[in-house]
Formats: structure tokens, C-alpha cells, sequence
């Protein structure tokens, strides 16, 4: 399929840049897979599409204050750096200007935190050995910023607004926006309903927000993201499966990291490991039935992926109609729910 094939036109005025004031009063687009159907509900009528016996999948990863700017040390040039994936005290970053940064250089982030480059890898990515006193996660704390996507152009006034309300295990670059609708009061109803909520962790990196620059998508190459699934969820989960019952997947991350681990063993397990799956029609989904998700950039791998769950062109219709009604896309937007019933 080419590139081209996942375009839409989408005005910039609907692009959301800053999130719902109530999380879960954001609008919910009902997409009903096997019809074309189209609802126009709010996010909290989400249960009104759950049935007892369900499983909801989310992503627990939680956003790193990840952005740093620094100096160069040895000219003062200005740098900026996203992180992408942390090891110790080694941070694989993606760099602007990174023609620049050689082997060797140091970025001085502040008097508390200074990077040195141990390995240049393409497309802009550099490793640093970060030098600090101190846990690290508590410098970066102090000095970084969160990374909020560049089309969002409002400061963000609070930042707990880009995690989620379950986020629990630091480590992603960006958020998993399809959770930003949750409020702690609507899991509580939801699990009060006989819906069983189970987490799995990716932690997103390049491998989800990378555009797409190849005309022929199959020639995309997708960066691996760090994920894991403990022993509890991958019984759960197995258990569902077997008695038949709907798997619901939050947002594109939870649903890679499921089809990841079930075309690698066949069905759920306890594991971790890096992914860099691609998924894009055609492709028969062996882990969830349904979805819930954003609204994503036109020709994006996630725009792709929900393409996947029906048709290419039920997807852009849905879009469609989307635009005419005003929804809000992106990171910050509304959400839709792809539903099998």
C-alpha cells in the first residue's frame, strides 16, 4: 500500500492543544466495525459499550520529563535532546543538530546534569552517559521538561494532564493519548460493572511517533519500544480468550505489545522484551477484538494500524465525518471506539 493511501485533509484549527477540562467529557466517535456504523457519544458512555466479562488492556507506562536543553560545552550552542530509552546511566537520545554532536561531546543540561556522547547511531539518535549525583529520574525531574508533541503549541499548564490517571512505571518519550480519557472515578464504575482491567507496560519511544517518509509502507522501518507483561495479566488474559470473552485494547501501544507477545508464543505469557512491529491492513488480529483510540496523523503507522481492524476506507470515512462534527484530533483530542458489536 502507498503512503498516499492514509492521507486526509484535516484542518489545523482541530488540532487540539490542550486537554479536555474534564478528562472523561471529551467526545467518544462509536465506530461499529462489521456495519460502518457511526455513534456520536461522550467518553463516559465508554461504558455503555462494555459488557460484564470484558477485558480492558491499558499501557501503565508512565511520560518521562524527557525534553532537555543544553549547551554544548565546548562552543555553547544550544542543543535539544528527547529521551528516548534510559539503560543506567546511558540515555539513547533522539538530537536535534545532530550532525554536530561527535563522539565526545558534552551538553551541559545544568549544573546538575551533563551528557556525554558515547555512540552515534542514524537518523539522529546519539547515546549519552549522563553524569549526575544523585537518582536520576529525580535530576531529570528537576530539569526536563515533558514532551509534548511540536504541533501542540500552549504550554502545558499541568503537567499530570499528559499521563495518564494509572501511569505507574517511568520510561515513555510520549504519551498513550487513548488513556488521557480515564478519570479514576470511570475505571470505578467500569470495574464495578464486571469489566476486568489488566495492565501491560510499553514504554513509547520513535517506534510510535516516527513519521512515515517511504512511499511504499512496507519499506517503513519501525524502532523497537521495551515492553513487558507479567505472569498475572498473561493468565488473565489466556483465561479470557479460552471462555470467549472480548478483549479491548486502550490505545495503539497496549494493542502492539498484545499482538507482539501472541504471534511470538502462540498466546500470552510473562515476558519482556523489544518490539517493532508494524501493523497494517492487511492483517488479522489475533489478540483484541476491539479498540479504543485517538484520532492520529494522517499517513501515520497508528492510522494504519486502526485501518487494520476494518477497512482502509471505513477508517477515512470515519475520519470524515469526524472533521464535519468538529472533533478534536491528536494527542489532546477525542477518542473513538472501535467495537465488534
Amino acid at each position: 500500500m502507498k503512503l498516499s493511501d492514509f492521507d486526509f485533509e484535516l484542518p489545523e484549527e482541530l488540532i487540539a492543544q490542550h486537554p479536555a477540562d474534564k478528562r472523561d467529557e471529551s467526545r467518544l466517535l462509536v465506530l461499529h466495525k462489521n456495519t460502518g456504523e457511526i455513534e456520536h457519544k461522550h467518553f463516559y458512555d465508554i461504558i455503555d459499550y462494555l459488557r460484564p466479562g470484558d477485558v480492558l488492556v491499558r499501557n501503565n507506562s508512565k511520560v518521562i520529563p524527557a525534553r532537555l536543553y543544553g549547551t554544548k560545552k565546548d562552543t555553547g550552542a544550544k542543543v535539544e535532546v528527547l529521551i528516548l530509552k534510559i539503560e543506567g546511566s546511558l540515555c539513547e537520545c533522539l538530537c536535534g543538530n545532530a550532525k554536530a554532536i561527535k563522539t565526545g561531546t558534552i551538553i551541559e543540561f545544568s549544573d546538575k546534569l551533563y551528557g556525554e556522547c558515547v555512540e552515534r547511531k542514524d537518523e539522529g539518535i546519539r547515546v549519552f552517559l549522563m553524569h549526575y549525583e544523585g537518582i536520576f529520574l529525580e535530576v531529570l525531574n528537576e530539569v526536563g521538561m515533558m514532551p509534548t508533541p511540536p504541533y501542540i503549541h500552549e504550554k502545558l499548564k499541568d503537567k499530570s494532564r499528559y499521563n495518564n490517571v494509572y501511569a505507574a512505571i517511568d520510561g515513555s518519550a510520549a504519551c498513550p493519548t487513548a488513556g488521557l480519557h480515564f478519570t479514576d472515578e470511570l475505571l470505578e464504575r467500569i470495574k464495578a460493572k464486571g469489566i476486568e482491567v489488566l495492565d501491560v507496560t510499553l514504554h513509547v519511544g520513535l517506534g510510535t511517533f516516527k513519521p512515515v517518509k517511504e512511499d511504499n509502507i512496507e519499506d517503513h522501518k519501525m524502532h523497537s519500544e521495551f515492553y513487558t507483561m507479567s505472569a498475572y495479566t498473561a493468565e488473565r488474559l489466556n483465561l479470557a480468550k479460552k471462555e470467549g470473552r472480548r478483549i479491548i485494547a486502550v490505545g495503539t501501544t497496549s494493542t502492539r505489545t498484545l499482538e507482539t507477545i501472541i504471534n511470538k508464543y502462540g498466546e500470552f505469557k510473562e515476558c519482556s522484551g523489544d518490539t517493532s512491529i508494524f501493523i497494517y491492513p492487511p492483517y488479522e488480529f489475533k489478540s483484541i477484538d476491539c479498540q479504543i483510540t485517538n484520532f492520529h496523523l494522517p499517513k501515520s503507522t497508528l492510522i494504519m494500524m486502526i485501518a487494520a481492524q476494518c477497512s482502509r476506507e471505513m477508517i477515512l470515512n470515519a475520519y470524515k465525518v469526524a472533521v464535519e462534527n468538529r472533533y478534536r484530533f491528536f494527542s489532546f483530542g477525542d477518542s473513538m471506539f472501535l467495537t465488534n458489536e
